[in-house]
């Protein structure tokens, strides 16, 4: 009866998927080089098809320990991968970096060492349930990940937020990436200890079931964690990221509205209490409400950044320049934090929609996986670690447009970045072994 499971037929069809991936990312690389130097150079060509291998590597993996993983994740991540590295290496190009002390060498490195990670966390867990016993563990090892930047001598400030370790001259790390996974695990599997005190007791009040004042700490605790973050490290976009993932997996686990209410009552109430007596807040607020003013446009950390990025995405239009076409680096971080907007004016509007829709089919599939998967603590990681993605994609892209005020996150798979690279891996690494544990329904006939 096993046999009737068909997972040739899924891993098949992501192996199709994977050479039409790592078709379009070489066919982006040879079009960046054509349009920014006018010849083909395949030294670049060669280190990419390294990471091809890898991801073969990774797929033939799941051939053997998880046959009926979800066949569209891993080729859409590679896509998203390779247009980051495509574009971080036309910024380099524009820049004359090369080497190691080009952005794009870096990337490509890190790129490998994170699908590797992702191939080891494939063969060495065996079921994601084992992560359940390990609940408070994980929980532990998120806060200390989160103190690490404000050790004095490790902890490291770039651009005015300090979430960075550096460890030596050359390796620097953003503990953050990897503490939101392990937030992710300690939240699903402490909502689902807890779920039948947060989800059944509470008064009822115009006709929505409240919590008990009691049992509000968790959120209080997580709003608590947001603030100190703002407050210390100067980082709004994860304090906003791990507070919204929260709220969603409470509300996902109790199916209650009042906690998604109380949430957004405590983040505004946080996000107002912090603009009026947080310099650094109220700065970000100033130049997201008026960047076009003359006095945010020259101030020192002002309006500059996100404007020119806005005139990049202009300039773009509809189709965009072409690749290695455009003027990217007129906008500063536009290999990392504005790679979006980078991205906008080579590609258009029409490439970021494209874009857009693949962060929407991984979000979709982890939701499905989600929601497919029949334990509870399965159920509410693949929820999390999919509305992670989601979050940081909404941060990232609102922030550059002007939807929300800027923030320091990066964009999954696309910004400059080792240490989200390897986070954002292992979360589609998860979502392949949570989908693997999805075992169809198998008709079984009687006789009658």
């Amino acid at each position: 009866m096993r046999k009737l499971r068909l997972p040739k037929a899924h891993r098949n069809r992501e192996l199709a998927l994977l050479i039409f991936a790592c078709l379009v990312n070489g066919a982006a690389l040879v079009t960046v080089q054509l349009g920014a130097i006018g010849r083909v150079d395949a030294t670049v060509l060669y280190l990419c098809a390294g990471l091809a291998a890898l991801v073969i590597g990774l797929h033939v993996c799941l051939r053997f320990v998880a046959r009926d993983a979800d066949p569209i994740l891993l080729p859409v991540a590679t896509v998203l991968n390779g247009l980051g590295v495509a574009m971080i290496y036309r910024i380099d190009l524009s820049r004359g970096a090369s080497g190691w002390a080009a952005a794009s060498t870096r990337q490509i490195t890190w790129s490998a060492l994170a699908i590797i990670a992702a191939i080891a966390l494939i063969l060495i867990m065996r079921n994601h349930r084992v992560l359940f016993r390990y609940t408070y563990i994980f929980g532990l090892l998120a806060f200390v990940l989160l103190l690490l930047p404000l050790i004095p001598g490790l902890g490291k400030s770039v651009g005015g937020a300090r979430v960075w370790i550096s460890i030596g001259d050359s390796l620097n790390f953003q503990p953050g990436e990897i503490a939101k996974i392990a937030l992710a695990i300690f939240f699903a599997g402490y909502l689902v200890r807890t779920r039948d005190t947060l989800a059944l007791v509470g008064k009822k009040f115009l006709g929505i079931r409240l919590p008990r004042l009691r049992d509000l700490g968790p959120i209080f605790v997580v709003w608590a964690l947001s603030m100190g973050i703002i407050v210390f490290q100067h980082d709004l976009g994860t304090a906003l990221l791990y507070f919204g993932m929260f709220t969603i997996m409470i509300y996902v686990s109790t199916g209650r509205l009042s906690w998604v209410l109380i949430g957004l009552a405590l983040f505004f109430g946080g996000a107002f209490f912090a603009a009026q007596n947080l310099s650094y807040v109220h700065s970000r607020f100033e130049s997201w409400l008026n960047p076009f003013s003359q006095e945010n446009y020259e101030k020192v950390g002002g309006s500059w950044q996100l404007v020119q990025g806005i005139f990049g995405l202009a300039h773009g239009g509809l189709t965009g320049t072409g690749l290695g076409q455009g003027q990217p680096t007129v906008t500063a971080l536009s290999e990392s934090d504005f790679i979006i907007t980078s991205l906008g004016e080579e590609l258009g509007l029409a490439g970021l929609f494209a874009i857009l829709a693949l962060f929407l089919v991984i979000v979709a599939r982890g939701l499905r996986i989600g929601f497919s998967t029949r334990d509870d603590f399965g159920k509410l990681l693949a929820v999390g670690l999919a509305f992670t993605i989601a979050l940081q994609v909404f941060i990232m892209v609102g922030g550059v447009t002007r939807v929300i005020p800027l923030t320091g996150l990066a964009t999954p798979f696309l910004a400059a970045g080792g240490s989200a690279l390897v986070a954002n891996w292992i979360i589609v690494a998860l979502l392949l072994k949570l989908s693997d544990g999805v075992k169809p329904e198998v008709e079984v006939k009687t006789d009658a």
